[in-house]
């Protein structure tokens, strides 16, 4: 059991290694936050998007950025604009066909580019994992393939940390507001490129 001490004192050192290491950058948006699920994220920035092409675009280009073995989790309300980031995540890896919401599927698999898989899961319809949880341990562990949870709540103990996290909050009625954070150093990376 950690002590609060223990774990003031750890939180300390955390937030005095993401200082040092985003000390050079240009960027005042670092902050480190609690995800509510048991470890912390470095927050990298907030990006505004005034609609539905906007959206797509922004997925198109860290669609671009990815290479495989990337897990991407996508939060947001019914609505708020998770399949359309993924229909430009999509395209951004070359993929060519039609891409929907797996909402009654759970998952849709897509051949891209290169070799490269996306994987697109949607767990709003489950209570718990149960079997998905080992389904997706076993896609996010291969290299090749990208892969993008909605509702990921449900298998939150599946996920590892090094994740990108996306929270799309409705601003207006087209327009969304981002806030994109990074779990560990693949996914900072992505971050870090996509602020260039």
């Amino acid at each position: 059991m950690v002590t609060s001490e223990i774990r003031i004192l750890l939180v300390t050192i955390v937030i005095y290694r993401v200082k040092k290491r985003y000390s050079h950058s240009q960027s005042k948006n670092v902050i480190l936050f609690w995800n509510g699920y048991g470890c912390y994220n470095y927050f990298i920035m907030t990006i505004e998007v005034k609609n539905e092409v906007g959206m797509k675009v922004l997925g198109e280009s860290i669609g671009r950025l990815l290479h495989g073995g990337e897990i991407i989790e996508l939060i947001g309300d019914v609505g708020s604009g998770k399949t359309t980031f993924v229909k430009g995540t999509a395209s951004g890896l070359g993929v060519d066909e039609y891409v929907q919401s797996p909402s009654f599927t759970i998952n849709r698999l897509y051949k891209g580019r290169h070799g490269k898989l996306l994987s697109h899961y949607d767990f709003y319809r489950l209570d718990n994992a149960g079997i998905m949880a080992s389904e997706l341990q076993e896609v996010i562990n291969d290299p090749s393939v990208v892969t993008i949870i909605e509702w990921g709540n449900i298998v939150e103990g599946a996920l590892p940390k090094d994740r990108m996290s996306i929270q799309i909050n409705v601003s207006a009625e087209n327009s969304r507001q981002l806030e994109i954070s990074s779990g560990g150093d693949v996914s900072r990376k992505i971050a870090d490129q996509i602020k260039s």
